[in-house]
């Protein structure tokens, strides 16, 4: 089995360490001894590779580049990536990526810069003088079906860890939270919700980074996008998460929240 996994602008939003990500889902495939392909997806891309892709992964950037990336995705682009998200591609989109899904970023300074408006969200800065979204964040993911699958794989409630690092707050519409907070600020730090999930993509300010962290939620976008390619279902051989089990515990305790471990 083969897995294209698609890298938004890899240059210009890749600020908190996200790399980290297509990192981990490149390695737990190859563990598994799938073949797997990066594909950067950048201002020069083509649409056919756009299009190609069986999983998506955007990152973190400062609001200049983010404001070039979404003046970039636009048209066909914008298109492309519409179409695959409503076709339930998966993908996990981290911080700037959410708010230029949304309906429009009001940066600090500056216009607002409008977005694909995919996700039923929006994304204000409050200023230049507001204290930012900074800390570790733990979360109980909550949106349906994803919470109900990653109990069958977990044979417990799934908990995420992560760290937000962001000026920014979103506010949600329509569109399901990701989860509830447990400990941190998550999307605003006033209505107790972080990130939001629409189809198979889950969109979070949660950094760290997320997968690594979280190998449950790799192995579910790796199930998911293998399903949808191949049209069967699939079964990951397990693999030995010890040392990321460990540190999770590490830092529950840490957090004073080693009774959810």
């Amino acid at each position: 089995m083969k897995l294209s996994i698609g890298w938004l602008y890899p240059n210009l939003m890749s600020t908190y360490g996200d790399r980290g990500n297509v990192i981990c889902l490149q390695q737990r495939c190859q563990w598994r001894d799938m073949e797997v392909e990066i594909v950067p997806l950048q201002r020069e891309t083509a649409i056919a590779e756009f299009k190609r892709v069986d999983l998506i992964v955007g990152g973190g950037a400062q609001d200049r580049q983010q404001e070039i990336v979404m003046r970039d995705l636009r048209g066909a682009k914008a298109d492309a990536l519409r179409t695959m998200l409503e076709a339930n591609t998966p993908g996990v989109f981290t911080c700037g990526s959410p708010q230029l899904l949304g309906h429009y970023y009001e940066p600090a300074l500056g216009q607002r810069i409008e977005g694909l408006g995919l996700l039923d969200l929006v994304s204000k800065h409050p200023g230049i003088n507001a204290k930012r979204c900074i800390g570790n964040l733990v979360f109980e993911i909550a949106a349906s079906p994803l919470a109900e699958e990653l109990q069958a794989m977990l044979g417990e409630k799934p908990i995420a860890i992560g760290f937000e690092n962001h000026g920014g707050r979103t506010y949600l519409n329509s569109v399901q939270p990701l989860g509830k907070v447990v400990s941190g600020l998550g999307n605003n730090g006033e209505d107790g919700w972080e990130g939001a999930f629409y189809g198979n993509a889950i969109a979070t300010y949660a950094h760290g980074p997320l997968l690594p962290k979280n190998p449950f939620i790799a192995d579910w976008l790796i199930k998911k996008a293998l399903q949808r390619k191949y049209q069967t279902e699939i079964n990951l051989i397990k693999l030995p998460d010890t040392l990321a089990y460990e540190a999770r515990k590490a830092m529950l305790q840490r957090l004073n929240l080693a009774k959810i471990s």
